[in-house]
């Protein structure tokens, strides 16, 4: 997680360092994203990449540019793509250009690194398993290749790959730079795995960490209202030398009876000031 997505920001201390995921905030703007950002103090965003947000891969060169000047200001530390490159559904082929197409929209709107799935455990069953691994092995490594320079693709902790482990056996595999991981450090533990176990696993691939706070059967919470270690996982981070961004992983999208984002993060700069954060 050392290397920091615009040298220009700085990276003194970890309220520096905190970000939001537009999860939070479905479909609204981006001059609306900006705004929250500069009013809450998170002053990085994870852009999602969706049909039904303004940033898409459908984007004319007019919609980037406005995006940019409504970004002016913000650091978009990455592009949330759904791209599922384990996928048993589709070809190697329309994976690695899915991926490709999410690498230059996340270029052109200023940032160089884009989210991607493992892929849903619904498509895990014990017949496909192995080859749905060796799949997303190789349209990785395939896609890597082709990258635009300095663009990166960011692996989630997610789904039938959700723990450290065996997002760390992928990328072991791949062993590619600029193929990395994103530890949502809320899904290991359901799957059994300790996030110190998680954090052991993942260190040399970590390339960014997404926060929140949760229990089960439960809509999204507060941070510091839910069980997850979030001041024991900070504090193994910054101790051991990592210096990237903290991104709240806020799923309005998906509970909307959830408060607004904007009343989770100031919440949650509350409560990271409190933990000595």
């Amino acid at each position: 997680m050392g290397r920091l997505v615009d040298e220009g920001v700085a990276m003194s201390d970890t309220t520096s360092r905190l970000a939001f995921c537009t999860l939070g905030m479905p479909g609204e703007s981006l001059a609306s994203v900006a705004a929250l950002a500069r009013r809450t103090g998170w002053c990085g965003v994870e852009l999602r990449s969706a049909v039904d947000e303004p940033v898409h891969v459908g984007m004319s060169a007019g919609d980037v540019e406005r995006a940019r000047r409504d970004l002016e200001g913000v650091v978009v530390v990455a592009t949330d793509s759904y791209v599922k490159v384990g996928s048993v559904g589709q070809h190697d082929d329309e994976i690695v250009d899915a991926a490709l197409a999410e690498a230059t929209l996340a270029l052109s709107l200023g940032t160089t690194a884009v989210r991607v799935f493992p892929g849903d455990e619904a498509e895990s069953g014990t017949s496909t398993y192995v080859d749905r691994e060796e799949a997303m092995i190789r349209r990785l490594a395939a896609a890597a290749e082709r990258l635009p320079d300095g663009v990166e693709l960011w692996l989630e902790t997610h789904g039938s790959y959700r723990t450290g482990e065996a997002v760390a056996r992928v990328l072991a595999a791949v062993d590619d730079l600029r193929v990395r991981a994103i530890w949502d450090i809320a899904h290991p533990g359901k799957a059994g795995e300790r996030w110190q176990r998680t954090l052991e696993q993942l260190r040399p691939y970590l390339a960014h960490v997404q926060i929140k706070d949760e229990r089960p059967g439960q809509v999204p919470m507060f941070l510091g209202e839910g069980d997850v270690p979030i001041t024991e996982i900070v504090g193994a981070l910054e101790s051991g030398g990592d210096s990237g961004w903290y991104s709240l992983k806020y799923e309005r999208k998906w509970h909307p009876e959830s408060p607004p984002l904007e009343d989770a993060l100031t919440s949650g700069s509350d409560w990271w000031r409190d933990q000595g954060l």
